[in-house]
């Protein structure tokens, strides 16, 4: 190979076909996959293979939705068929168009380590995972997601790379010895020789929404990634994505910093927001420990639908300082919210969903409250019927050292909870475990459960204050300690959210006007043995069962 500038190495080579297998030999000693390998069929530890990128595309109709349309699905394409790949993916999309999602998120899916893997662990950003079908079959996935009218969203990380089959470092100054991440070390975004890194890294965001027709791109905890640079690698990051391919980008952020989604900020088009998530979990299950202790009134609520965060700059007991700042003048767009997803569910000892904690009235209450957030909401597989397999923490580490460093890592990450016996995450079984029932074994209340976030769905499409994703546009009112009233507008629709999380039945006044009932959660129609009337106004009471839903649309 032949020096260039800025340390690149080049040659060419002739004859070369498809599925050849290849190594770089480094020095003359060390054999490596290529770093920028787009297939590793043996593996992280194996030789790279040459890659055809001709596919028959069939989307070229296909339109990517406006953001404020997207409810995203988040999946793992490991556990979410029985054959745990791309392909069983394909399958279900019809389920998934039928359910009243317009996305699909897959958690990363560049090559990590063995076959079963949470994908955060992964060590070639450029190369499919082999075990989920490889590069083809995840274009014939996107292919087929588009022509069910689906958009696709991918889970990327670059706030670090994996532990085993790391070869990065052999290759250039990727990594930083100048900070840490909770998951070892930095990459090199703002130090010398980082404008290589930051462009082997936008390179490869560019390469999924080009050369894989992705839509928007998702990225894992960017609070992780330090950039003191004047021109920050994710600003630049999200705006050659929009600019080149007009694909978005969702940053993953626990910060409750607005400069993430701010023009003038890091440019990106919409963040995962957590507040929603903590302050209902703890309404719904009671549970107070670790950063739970933070949130848990209605009151909490009610500043979630209507600031975005809950934290806007003050004191944070779990953190100890103070935290946020105020998301005011936001679009509803802007924020991913959720009652479930992979990191809530599987950083729990057990993995248990939602499900398995709280009651059927519960859950579908927190389906209503998501739904109808002025946010975009996020499903998590199989919460749309109440899915009971856990949803574990797993990995298929060769290297025993770092198998014996995870299970340490994972006993020590729950000192701050009452959790005990923590699954192991390298047993096998504990993947298997986690795979989503078939939908021939949904009971009867599992397909209750789907027909309501059917319903959901369509009334939140159909009803313009709903579809008007707007917090300025949105009034959250107390009732009392355990009831909210949100009501929504948008030019002539209004709406009414009733939401009450008592064990016991509460009232609620009729505000003024004359309002037309949309959807009652503990209806006999959902399973439930109350009612309240088809039309109400004047001076009339609203009785309210426990842990209920009720939605109303102005007359």
């Amino acid at each position: 190979m032949v020096a260039d500038t800025h340390g690149y190495y080049s040659v060419t080579l002739d004859d070369v076909k498809p599925e050849t297998r290849y190594w770089y030999v480094l020095d003359g000693a060390k054999r490596r996959p290529d770093p920028a390998s787009q297939f590793q069929p043996d593996g992280v530890h194996g030789p790279s293979e040459v890659v055809d990128p001709a596919f028959e595309w069939s989307d070229h109709a296909w339109v990517n939705p406006p953001l404020a349309q997207y409810v995203i699905y988040e999946l793992h394409a490991g556990t979410f068929s029985a054959t745990g790949n791309f392909d069983g993916i394909v399958q279900r999309l019809g389920h998934l168009r039928d359910l009243g999602v317009t996305a699909i998120e897959l958690m990363p899916v560049a090559q990590f380590p063995g076959a079963r893997n949470w994908g955060y662990d992964g060590v070639f950003p450029y190369a499919v995972q082999h075990s989920y079908g490889g590069p083809r079959a995840l274009k014939r996935l996107v292919n087929a997601a588009h022509a069910a009218g689906l958009a696709v969203v991918l889970d990327v990380v670059y706030n670090h790379i994996g532990p085993e089959g790391n070869y990065l470092r052999d290759f250039g100054p990727y990594f930083t010895d100048r900070y840490k991440t909770p998951w070892g070390d930095a990459l090199n975004f703002d130090g010398a020789d980082s404008d290589e890194v930051r462009r082997f890294f936008i390179g490869n965001a560019l390469y999924w929404t080009t050369e894989f027709h992705v839509d928007a791109l998702r990225l894992d905890a960017v609070h992780a990634i330090v950039d003191t640079s004047a021109r920050p690698f994710l600003r630049e990051l999200a705006i050659e994505v929009r600019e080149q391919r007009g694909a978005y980008v969702i940053a993953e952020s626990d910060l409750n910093d607005l400069r993430v989604i701010r023009p003038d900020g890091l440019a990106c088009d919409s963040l995962w927001s957590d507040s929603l998530h903590h302050v209902l979990h703890v309404l719904l299950t009671g549970e107070r420990e670790g950063y739970y202790q933070d949130y848990g009134s209605v009151a909490d609520l009610a500043k979630a639908y209507t600031d975005g965060f809950v934290y806007t700059g003050q004191y944070s007991k779990f953190r100890r300082r103070r935290h946020g700042n105020s998301a005011r003048g936001a679009r509803g767009e802007q924020f991913v919210v959720c009652a479930q997803n992979h990191d809530q569910i599987g950083n729990r000892a057990k993995g248990e969903r939602l499900s398995a904690l709280v009651d059927f009235e519960s859950l579908k209450l927190a389906a209503g409250a998501v739904i109808f957030s002025p946010f975009l909401p996020l499903l998590f597989m199989g919460e749309e019927y109440g899915e009971t397999a856990p949803f574990f923490y797993f990995t298929s580490h060769e290297d025993q050292a770092l198998i014996a460093a995870v299970r340490r890592g994972r006993q020590a990450e729950f000192e701050g909870f009452s959790w005990q016996d923590v699954p192991d995450p390298q047993e096998e079984r504990n993947f298997l475990h986690c795979r989503l029932t078939p939908e021939e074994q949904w009971n009867p209340r599992q397909r209750l459960l789907l027909e309501f976030y059917r319903e959901l769905l369509r009334i939140r499409r159909s009803t313009p204050a709903f579809c008007h994703l707007a917090m300025e546009q949105t009034e959250a009112t107390l009732v009392d300690e355990q009831t909210l009233m949100v009501r929504r507008w948008c030019e002539s629709s209004e709406v009414m959210v009733l939401l009450h999380f008592g064990n016991t039945a509460g009232r609620v006044a009729c505000p003024e006007g004359r309002w037309g009932l949309l959807i009652h959660s503990a209806d006999s129609r959902w399973g439930g043995f109350a009612s309240v009337p088809a039309v109400a106004e004047g001076e009339c009471e609203i009785s309210l069962a426990p842990r209920s839903l009720v939605v109303w649309d102005k007359l």
